[in-house]
């Protein structure tokens, strides 16, 4: 017996038959694999094109698993009884985010080489290395979490386990987001201010220490910050969801999945196709002092 048949036989009175407590809607499901799918083509082009190859297994595979997962989900709505899209959808649109992560990881890791690694606690490479990392343990304990749940003998005990470890592989994702986020905001400030925490020797830096921030460089940290967020608050959904259980009133409500699941993430996967670091990063490159003052100028006169 799987989790899917012990929640189809063993639905409260009041719900709509079916793993889901309810149908998922048809033409929702449809929308969402053809947005992933446009992204996800975008995505391969964009890494073959600017030979991004990190971009394959981050955005990319994201992609991917997005319209695995919502296809699985467009099964349901046909057939809303039958377990495996219901297990199918489950493990690919918990683990889908995952890599887009990692690729927000590795933008952050060369933004801070182009602006400055001595405004970082840590250098770009392990600044990567460290939250990769992290980030291919919360895909793993998700995967295996979701797998569990999938594959449970009894609601009572193996699904719980399941829910409970892609519960735990969300929350450290959450964590590993916040101490991100924490590191990405104090070499901001420090870049603002311009304190430095060590001596970093590299070109093109002013007079205090100081590389230029380019307009480029400013819209790829913004986009970056847009992306995290858009995660950040499906990690949040995902969260209250499983801790709420299988029959909580956040996972029985469609509209609550549609909008802070897919609607999230698909934000965050075509924020990364609109404002690509292949090419914006390019754009961002080493910039004069001149350059950048006269960037500014030419905004403030826009804005008057």
């Amino acid at each position: 017996m799987t989790l899917g048949s012990v929640l189809a036989n063993q639905t409260p009175p009041g719900h709509s038959v079916g793993p889901y407590n309810y149908v998922p809607t048809e033409w929702i499901c449809i929308l969402f694999i053809v947005l992933y799918g446009i992204s996800t083509i975008l995505h391969l082009g964009q890494a073959f094109k600017f030979r991004l190859w990190w971009m394959l297994p981050t955005a990319t595979l994201a992609g991917i698993l997005e319209i695995l997962g919502w296809s699985a989900r467009l099964w349901s709505s046909k057939s809303p009884k039958l377990i495996t899209p219901y297990e199918m959808q489950l493990v690919g649109t918990v683990v889908a985010p995952t890599p887009l992560v990692a690729a927000n990881f590795i933008i952050l890791g060369k933004i801070i080489g182009q602006v400055g690694p001595q405004f970082s606690r840590l250098t770009p490479k392990i600044y990567t290395i460290i939250f990769c990392s992290f980030d291919v343990i919360c895909l793993i304990v998700q995967a295996l979490g979701g797998a569990t749940a999938a594959r449970a003998v009894s609601q009572e005990t193996s699904a719980a386990m399941g829910a409970n470890i892609m519960l735990g592989g969300i929350v450290a994702q959450l964590f590993a987001i916040v101490v991100y986020v924490t590191l990405a905001s104090e070499f901001f400030l420090r870049v603002k201010y311009d304190a430095p925490v060590r001596h970093v020797e590299q070109p093109h830096v002013f007079e205090k220490g100081q590389r230029a921030v380019s307009k480029s460089l400013r819209i790829m940290i913004y986009a970056t910050a847009f992306c995290t967020l858009c995660i950040f608050i499906r990690s949040i959904y995902r969260t209250v969801e499983l801790a709420g259980g299988w029959f909580g009133p956040v996972i029985t409500t469609q509209r609550y999945f549609d909008w802070l699941d897919g609607g999230m993430v698909t934000l965050a996967i075509y924020t990364q196709n609109f404002f690509h670091p292949g090419i914006w990063l390019n754009k961002a490159g080493p910039t004069s002092e001149s350059q950048v003052l006269s960037e500014e100028a030419d905004e403030e006169e826009a804005a008057t």
